[in-house]
C-alpha cells in the first residue's frame, strides 16, 4: 500500500469526529509525543490550497503538525524516526484520524522547522 494511500486512508477516518474534538486530541496527542528536551510541540495548522479545483486529483486540504528541536536540528536518522514517531501516533488514534477524514482533510504533514514537511497522512 502507498504511502499516499494510507495516508488518505488515515485522514479520512481522523475526520470523522467533531472539529473541536480533533482539535483537543492533535493537541493532547502531540504535546505528549517527544521528552521536553527532545523536540517541542508547537502546534498545528490547517491549509486549504484554493487555487487547487475541488475537482483536482491534487490534496486540496491538509494540517500541518508543527515541533521544534530543543538543540538544533538532528541526524537524519533522529530526524527521520521523529517523522515515524509523529506519524504512527497520528495512524494510531483512529477517532483522531476518522475527525480528519469527516473534516475533508487530504493529508497530514509533521515539521521541524520552517523550511521542511514531511508528509505521512
Amino acid at each position: 500500500m502507498s504511502l499516499q494511500i494510507l495516508a488518505r486512508t488515515v485522514i479520512a477516518g481522523v475526520i470523522l469526529a467533531s472539529p473541536m474534538a480533533h482539535a483537543e486530541n492533535i493537541d493532547v496527542l502531540m504535546s505528549e509525543l517527544f521528552p521536553q528536551q527532545q523536540a517541542t510541540y508547537i502546534g498545528y495548522e490547517s491549509v486549504v490550497r484554493e487555487d487547487i479545483p475541488v475537482s483536482a486529483s491534487v490534496d486540496r486540504k491538509y494540517l500541518i503538525v508543527d515541533f521544534r528541536f530543543a538543540a538544533g536540528e538532528p541526524p537524519t536518522e533522529q530526524l527521520q524516526a521523529s517523522v515515524h514517531k509523529v506519524c504512527m501516533a497520528l495512524l494510531k488514534d483512529r477517532d483522531l484520524i476518522r475527525d480528519l477524514s469527516e473534516s475533508g482533510y487530504d493529508m497530514v504533514s509533521v515539521a521541524f522547522d520552517r523550511r521542511s514537511q514531511f508528509d505521512c497522512l
